[in-house]
């Protein structure tokens, strides 16, 4: 008799909550693989939003317990995308999912692919009434039989973990003395998290400058939200160590209009194109500083699975 190997899967879709097709997952899983413990990371990824579901997971993967990863965010469902599985962490992890850039980066955040295979045996799905769901299938099935103990070379042919789709991730670039990165993310408290490290602008002092389509605003370096006064905006180091535009206790996504994908770029007080004053919240003129040397490279990362 096989004995389970993993008694956990980590589940994040862009399924959402209003119809049924997270617990019907939920009950394959249970089905096949009674001993199994599902954590919900989340489903409320906008929908086909790869992009944005690739960074939960990357976001969560070194969070979760030893097993099994399964995300569904597939707007190519039913078309000639691959299904795999991503064995990782010396057999610890196993990533299940579209090969669609969704798995890459949490593959690479946990190390890379050992080996990868292709979900094509039949005799571990669920015959498909329709292509359109194969998170039912194919994805929830192949994730609960490997906790149940299945190979992973059982479920289909192994492929060349390089060849899985990568997943881009913005990186910050310099141009014109000026640091310009991107809005990877807003949370549900509408802080906007960028892709900027602190180290990148350690050099332009407590006072920074914004600028975000045709808006410029300074923001000011803060420990904490409520080091934050009524109208000041913020940059605050957030929970996963990058940096996010903040405001105390409101939503600094819908007051300043900023969304994941804008490019904002970050210059000393006095750096921002030779300007004399920049503006606030609330649209208060500040003088601005000299400009002070910002130092820094890159644009884009490719995570692959290999």
């Amino acid at each position: 008799m096989v004995e389970p190997r993993y008694d956990t899967i980590s589940f994040l879709s862009d399924y959402g909550l209003a119809d049924e097709f997270v617990g019907v997952v939920k009950g394959v899983i249970r089905t096949i693989a009674p001993h199994v413990t599902v954590i919900d990371l989340t489903h409320d990824i906008a929908p086909h939003d790869t992009r944005a579901g690739a960074l939960a997971l990357a976001r969560s993967v070194q969070y979760v317990p030893p097993g099994v990863v399964l995300a569904v965010v597939d707007p190519g469902v039913g078309t000639s995308r691959r299904a795999v599985a991503v064995e990782v962490g010396d057999g610890s992890g196993v990533l299940v999912g579209p090969d669609n850039g969704l798995l890459a980066p949490a593959v690479a955040m946990s190390g890379g692919a050992d080996r990868a295979v292709e979900l094509t045996e039949t005799a571990y799905q669920l015959p498909s009434p329709g292509p359109t769901f194969a998170g039912r299938d194919v994805f929830a099935p192949a994730a609960a039989h490997l906790c149940a103990g299945v190979a992973l070379d059982a479920l289909g042919p192994e492929i060349d973990p390089v060849t899985l789709l990568p997943g881009i991730v913005p990186l910050t670039r310099i141009e014109d003395g000026a640091l310009v990165g991107e809005v990877l993310w807003v949370d549900r408290f509408g802080n906007a998290q960028l892709n900027v490290d602190p180290e990148e602008v350690a050099a332009m002092g407590d006072v920074v400058t914004l600028r975000w389509s045709d808006k410029t605003r300074t923001a000011h370096r803060a420990g904490t939200y409520d080091d934050l006064g009524p109208g000041r905006i913020g940059l605050i180091v957030d929970s996963y160590g990058l940096l996010s535009v903040a405001l105390a206790r409101r939503s600094a996504s819908d007051e300043l209009h900023l969304h994941a994908g804008d490019a904002v770029t970050l210059a000393a007080a006095a750096a921002a194109a030779g300007a004399a004053s920049c503006r606030d919240l609330r649209g208060r003129v500040h003088p601005v500083r000299d400009p002070r040397q910002v130092r820094g490279r890159v644009r884009t990362a490719t995570c692959r699975g290999g």
